[in-house]
């Protein structure tokens, strides 16, 4: 499990490295936010884009809302895949749910008046880890979308508390593993997604035994690993921010 141990299927990495990883600011220069993000060979661009008005359930209250959409480019992958145009399928729907949920998760409330944060997560290329690089670069588009409606007077001060990051973690032919590339995803023996806050809380936790079951000794291992990852990534965000 730890870093000492060199797998040559992870190209010199060990059981409990990150992938290289960066971070661009003001990728996409016409949106409020935006972030490219690539862990090892994926690449997600990430843009925040401002709207006046929210969806008519939160009308009135003068609060905001925070929303995200996610989408795989047709090259993205090794072979095509079709563009989702009139219906989203079940695993799109299900990682737009979990991205919205994560940087809702950086603020303390809505209390930002009646806008709405909208994020596009555009995968580019995919080589595993797609959500978790998309949670991670959302996150900066996030900080950079509201202080530039600071910037611009629409709000008084940034509602965001925390950031947040994620990573995942698997076994794999019987170890931990940190950050999956896509050839170790397939094959997982468990396969999890780990969400964490700035402040070192949990915001989600995703994980199943792909091939099998796993105890509690397997569990705390990989969130001690996911754990480990995070704070890494945390600390490229705030370097990217400059905070």
């Amino acid at each position: 499990m730890t870093s000492a141990s060199v797998d040559p299927v992870r190209a010199g990495r060990g059981a409990g490295d990150l992938r290289p990883v960066s971070i661009e600011r003001s990728a996409a220069p016409y949106a409020e936010g935006s972030c490219l993000i690539a862990f090892g060979n994926t690449r997600v661009l990430c843009t925040a884009t401002v709207e006046d008005g929210v969806p008519s359930w939160r009308r009135g209250r003068g609060e905001g809302w925070l929303t995200a959409e996610y989408a795989m480019l047709p090259r993205a992958t090794h072979t095509r895949t079709a563009r989702e145009r009139e219906r989203i399928g079940g695993r799109t729907q299900e990682i737009q749910r979990l991205i919205g949920r994560s940087v809702r998760a950086m603020l303390d409330d809505f209390k930002f008046g009646e806008f709405t944060l909208k994020l596009d997560c555009d995968v580019l290329q995919a080589d595993g880890g797609t959500r978790t690089a998309a949670i991670t670069g959302a996150c900066v588009a996030v900080v950079d979308a509201f202080a530039w409606m600071v910037k611009s007077s629409r709000i008084a001060r940034t509602p965001v508390r925390r950031r947040v990051a994620a990573v995942s973690v698997g076994v794999v032919a019987g170890t931990p593993r940190l950050d999956l590339e896509y050839a170790e995803d397939v094959v997982a023996e468990v396969d999890m997604n780990v969400v964490m806050s700035s402040e070192g809380r949990f915001v989600e936790v995703q994980g199943t035994g792909e091939h099998g079951t796993f105890d509690r000794r397997a569990l705390d291992q990989l969130l001690d690993l996911a754990t480990a990852g995070i704070e890494r990534l945390d600390a490229a965000q705030r370097a990217a921010l400059g905070a």
